[in-house]
């Protein structure tokens, strides 16, 4: 058994899209990133890299590399689970890993994130072959420390498979 911590941050501005776990949030502001800035499928794929000991997202995925610029949180983690031997269709490593369970922690001052919350975990789970009971994500704010930015963190299980 193998456990990873994931963390990715952005900083919001007004006019871009808000995507968590997938789900698209309605919101008047968005992430600043070279990818589609989803923090929470960041910090699952980072959690994944962790686990397995294969660095992080910005050595894996540098932002200095135009191959990957606007690239999607659920083809990051997809790309990811396939390097880490995880992916629940695809495993061409000796030794492959199945995710188990992920943790998730989101933290957003606006807008509230309750109402997407089965969503995201359907999402998360269906992209890890997970079902979502295994997949659990809570949030919080910042209290006002920064109202500009999203963060979310993330711890996974893997297994041998």
């Amino acid at each position: 058994m193998w456990i990873g911590f994931g963390e990715d941050a952005h900083r919001l501005e007004p006019g871009r899209k808000l995507l968590l776990g997938g789900v698209e949030v309605a919101a008047d502001r968005g992430p600043v990133a070279h990818s589609d800035g989803d923090a929470l499928l960041h910090a699952v794929a980072d959690a994944v890299l962790s686990a397995v000991g294969a660095g992080d997202i910005g050595e894996v995925f540098p932002d200095t590399d135009p191959r990957w610029a606007g690239l999607s949180g659920a083809e990051l983690l997809e790309r990811v689970l396939e390097l880490a031997g995880a992916h629940p269709l695809r495993c061409e490593r000796p030794r492959c890993g199945r995710v188990r369970q992920v943790r998730a922690v989101v933290t957003l001052d606006r807008p509230k994130l309750a109402p997407y919350r089965e969503a995201m975990r359907r999402r998360v789970a269906e992209l890890c072959g997970l079902e979502p009971a295994d997949v659990s994500v809570a949030f919080k704010t910042s209290e006002g420390l920064a109202p500009d930015h999203v963060q979310a963190r993330a711890l996974v299980v893997l297994e041998e498979a």
